[in-house]
C-alpha cells in the first residue's frame, strides 16, 4: 500500500500533469496539515502568524511600505502564493504580488492595540497570504502600531527573520525600484518547487512501515485531554484569549529542548490532571540536502507524549526525544494515522504546542533608519487550547496563551505558574 506522502504526490503530478505546473504548487506535509484544517473548519479560518511592531509616531510611509512588501512577495513565490484545495488536493496557487497596507479605522475610544486585534479578527481566508495592517494614533499621543501579518501554510517560523531583514531593506530601496525580471521570478518559482519536492521526497523515505511502528507504540496512551471549546465560557466582555509571561535568568547555556517539553509536562499537568497522556506538538527540521534556501514552510510538527504523572527522569525524556527526532521528518498525518491504527482514538487535535526561539537571531525591523520595538498583542483569538513559547537568549522569556473558551484563567495561571518554576534556576526569582 502506497504511503501518505506517495498518494499525495501521486495525485500531485496528475493534477498538474496537463499545463498547470506553474500555477500549482506541491506543499509539505506540514504545509498539508494548516490547508486541510483550515478546510475542515467550518468559518474557513487559517492559522495566521503575525508579527508586531511600535514605530515612533508619523515615522511609517504607507505608500513606500507597500511598495516594499510588493517586492519582497515578488521575490519570493510562497509570499505570493494562496492555499487551496485542488480536486481534494492541497497546493499552492502561485499568483502576482499583491501585498495590502490595511489602516483599519479605529472606533471611538478604541486603543491602537485593540482597532488592530479587532481588524485580524475579520482576516479573509480568500485575501493575499502576506499583509500589512498599520494603525496610527490620531491623536499623535502613542506609537503608530505595524502587524505583519502571514497565512501559516506558506511560511513557517524559520522564514520570519528572514522577511524582517528583507522588508527592512526593501523599504530602503527607491519607491520606483522595479521587481525581479520575469527570468529572475521563474527561477526562484523553479526553485521553490524543486525545493517542496526535494521535501517531499524525505518525507516520503520517511513514511515506513518501521516508522509506522514506531509512532503507533510511541502514541499508543495519548488521548486528548482539553474540554471542547465553549464560548459561553468566555466572562463577558473579556477577550477571547489569556495570557501569561515571565522573564527569568537565563541559564548557563540555552536550556536543553527535553527540559523545555518537561516543562510543559508540568503546565499540562495542572491544566488536564495527572495520570494523562497529553498530545503536545512542536515544530522541528530544516531544509532538505540540496534545497535552494527558499522563503516557505517546512518545519513539521512533531508530537510529544506528555505523560502528566511524576514524569520520567529528565535523561529519560531525552532519550525517547532523540529517538523521536530520528523519525521526525515522518509526516504529521501519518504519524496520526499510525497512532489510530495502534487503537489510541486520538483524532490528531493537539492538546498544547511549544515553539522555541533565540533572540540573537532575530533581527530588528527597520524602517527608513528608525528601528521597530517588537511587541506583543495579545487577547486574539488562538486555534487550540494553550501555547508556550520560549524566547532565548541575554534572559529566558516564557509566554503562555489559552482559549478562554476551552480553559478558565485561574487554572491557566496555575499552569504557567508551574511551567515557570520547572526552568527557574535555582535559587532564583522570577521578574
Amino acid at each position: 500500500m502506497l504511503s501518505i506522502t506517495s498518494q499525495y504526490l501521486a495525485r500531485y503530478r496528475h493534477l498538474t500533469a496537463g499545463d498547470r505546473a506553474d500555477a500549482l504548487l506541491p506543499v509539505t506535509g506540514a504545509q498539508r496539515r494548516f490547508v486541510l484544517v483550515r478546510s475542515l473548519d467550518p468559518t474557513g479560518r487559517p492559522d495566521v502568524v503575525p508579527m508586531f511592531f511600535a514605530f515612533p509616531p508619523g515615522t511609517v510611509d504607507g505608500e513606500r511600505l507597500r511598495a516594499a512588501a510588493c517586492r519582497l512577495a515578488a521575490r519570493h513565490t510562497a509570499l505570493r502564493s494562496r492555499p487551496a484545495v485542488v480536486r481534494g488536493t492541497p497546493v499552492l496557487h502561485a499568483g502576482k504580488p499583491d501585498v495590502p497596507v490595511v489602516r483599519p479605522a479605529p472606533a471611538p475610544g478604541e486603543r491602537p492595540a485593540d482597532t488592530l486585534r479587532r481588524a485580524l479578527a475579520s482576516w479573509d481566508p480568500e485575501g493575499p497570504p502576506l499583509r500589512l495592517f498599520l494603525v496610527r494614533d490620531d491623536r499623535g499621543r502613542a506609537d503608530d502600531l505595524l502587524a505583519v501579518v502571514l497565512d501559516h501554510a506558506v511560511c513557517d517560523g524559520r522564514s520570519l527573520a528572514r522577511i524582517v531583514e528583507e522588508l527592512g531593506a526593501a523599504y530602503a530601496e527607491s519607491l520606483t525600484a522595479g521587481h525581479p525580471s520575469p527570468e529572475e521570478a521563474d527561477a526562484e518559482l523553479t526553485a521553490y518547487r524543486e525545493a517542496v519536492l526535494l521535501q517531499l521526497a524525505a518525507e516520503e523515505r520517511a513514511d515506513t512501515a518501521e516508522a509506522a511502528a514506531y509512532w503507533a507504540d510511541r502514541l499508543r496512551a495519548v488521548r486528548e485531554q482539553a474540554p471542547r471549546a465553549r464560548p459561553e465560557r468566555v466572562p463577558d466582555g473579556a477577550l477571547p484569549s489569556g495570557s501569561a509571561e515571565a522573564r527569568l535568568p537565563a541559564h548557563e547555556d540555552t536550556v536543553p529542548f527535553p527540559d523545555l517539553l518537561d516543562a510543559c509536562r508540568a503546565a499540562a499537568r495542572a491544566l488536564y490532571g495527572p495520570g494523562n497522556v497529553v498530545p503536545l506538538g512542536y515544530p522541528w527540521g530544516g531544509r532538505p540536502a540540496g534545497a535552494e534556501p527558499v522563503v516557505g514552510c517546512f518545519l513539521n510538527t512533531v508530537v510529544f507524549p506528555a505523560a502528566t504523572g511524576h514524569g520520567p527522569a529528565p535523561e529519560v525524556t531525552a532519550d525517547a526525544w532523540w529517538d523521536d527526532l530520528d523519525r521526525a521528518d515522518t509526516p504529521f498525518d501519518a504519524v496520526v494515522s499510525a497512532a489510530r491504527s495502534a487503537g489510541s482514538g486520538w483524532t490528531g487535535r493537539l492538546d498544547g504546542l511549544l515553539t522555541v526561539d533565540d533572540d540573537r537571531r532575530r533581527p530588528p525591523l527597520r524602517l527608513g533608519g528608525v528601528e521597530g520595538r517588537e511587541i506583543h498583542v495579545d487577547g486574539r483569538t488562538v486555534r487550540g487550547p494553550f501555547a508556550v513559547s520560549v524566547t532565548q537568549g541575554a534572559e529566558l522569556r516564557l509566554r503562555m496563551v489559552w482559549d478562554r473558551a476551552v480553559l478558565d484563567d485561574a487554572t491557566a495561571n496555575e499552569a504557567f505558574a508551574a511551567l515557570a518554576d520547572v526552568l527557574r534556576p535555582p535559587g532564583r526569582t522570577v521578574d
